[in-house]
């Protein structure tokens, strides 16, 4: 399982965690030209290699007007609504997943800001983060998320800074109160430094991207990046993002019930509520039934961590009475999946190792939307570009 781990030690900003991404990517100057035509308005993104105490990073720029935050002070200005920042993402050329996931970090910023002014969320104003360098570090570590596809994202305990901030609202303590709402939940310290180490962004980002916080994962590391933040302290001040493979062996459990009384337009939302609230795999078996009923065995195979949510799901969305539960043990192969450029765009492949066995193949979904573009078959194209990778 390709599983993504972000060191927080030196805390969080968006565009720190933006360059450790891009840092940590096969091919970061297509990414970068990516982003560039992503279309946010007066908004381009440069990539800046650094080297600080002796270490080798990526410091991300995001341009506005050809200018970086704070030269002119734009922190001053009157911010914007939620709905403009909604209308500004979704009129991106991104795909569809990195503009709902943008929105939604914003959504929880928003949250977390009503919360502090007690304010509804539709009359407050955003002013650091509503800025369109802060709309470009938002949509930049979506969609460079969007392009690592990794399975699962852990996240170290968060240092946060100490001291107070100054933000529009006066002088503030930190971690300034929206970024505490934002980290609640998940393990966070001080530490010794007098800045604010993680920002409002920062912590959305991690809040809505991570799957688990605080332990190192044992994990097998491929790639390391590091993002640089713009102030200096004696400790380097960098996000450092480790992408690698997990061991998937383990138990899992599989949930199983036998349905006869259920339409396939029933059959087929449950299993779309199951896979979106994590499931490994949901499929059916046709079956005959008592009665002589044609009908179906429906299986989910989950973690074992989330046999009781998928069960409960289960018994909410199917018509059945009783769900057997049996733990069993899974092997699994390495996977991995990296962007190919060919004539026709970059190509997703999914790789797969282990047991004396490797493979590749090529994502169907990338295939079909050449074959949209083109009018060739999907065969036509699968053949150029096997030989286009020779």
């Amino acid at each position: 399982m390709k599983v993504l781990y972000i060191e927080c030690g030196m805390g969080c900003a968006g565009d720190m965690l933006l360059g450790a991404l891009v840092d940590a990517m096969e091919n970061p100057d297509t990414f970068v030209d990516q982003l560039n035509r992503a279309g946010i308005p007066h908004v381009h993104y440069k990539k800046e290699i650094v080297k600080k105490q002796g270490i080798t990073g990526t410091k991300m720029h995001v341009l506005v007007h050809d200018h970086e935050e704070g030269e002119h002070h734009h922190r001053h200005h009157h911010g914007m609504h939620l709905h403009e920042i909604d209308d500004i993402i979704a009129a991106l050329h991104v795909p569809e997943k990195v503009k709902d996931d943008a929105i939604a970090v914003y959504h929880l910023i928003a949250e977390a800001e009503s919360r502090v002014h007690n304010q509804d969320v539709g009359q407050l104003h955003f002013h650091e983060v509503g800025m369109l360098d802060g709309i470009g570090d938002v949509v930049g570590v979506s969609y460079a998320l969007y392009e690592l596809q990794a399975e699962r994202i852990h996240v170290s305990p968060i240092a946060t800074g100490n001291g107070t901030v100054h933000c529009a609202h006066g002088i503030l303590p930190v971690p300034a109160p929206a970024t505490a709402i934002l980290l609640e939940g998940i393990p966070w310290y001080h530490g010794k430094i007098q800045s604010e180490l993680t920002t409002p962004t920062g912590a959305a980002l991690l809040k809505y991207f991570g799957n688990t916080y605080g332990e190192d994962p044992v994990m097998t590391s491929h790639k390391t990046g590091y993002g640089f933040g713009t102030k200096e302290f004696d400790v380097l001040n960098c996000v450092r993002v480790f992408v690698g493979e997990q061991e998937e062996n383990g138990r899992i459990v599989e949930l199983t019930c036998n349905i006869d009384d259920m339409s396939p337009e029933g059959v087929g939302h449950a299993m779309g509520v199951l896979f979106e609230a994590g499931a490994l795999d949901v499929y059916t078996i046709n079956a005959n039934m008592k009665k002589n009923r044609p009908g179906l065995v429906f299986t989910c195979m989950c973690r074992e961590a989330d046999a009781e949510k998928m069960r409960d799901l289960m018994f909410l969305h199917l018509t059945t009475l009783g769900i057997r539960q049996t733990s069993c043990l899974r092997h699994s192969m390495h996977r991995n999946i990296r962007n190919v450029p060919t004539e026709y765009g970059d190509v997703r492949i999914k790789y797969s190792s282990g047991y004396g066995v490797t493979r590749e193949k090529i994502e169907y979904e990338d295939l079909a939307r050449i074959s949209k573009e083109t009018g060739k078959s999907i065969e036509q194209i699968r053949e150029e570009i096997r030989k286009q990778m020779k």
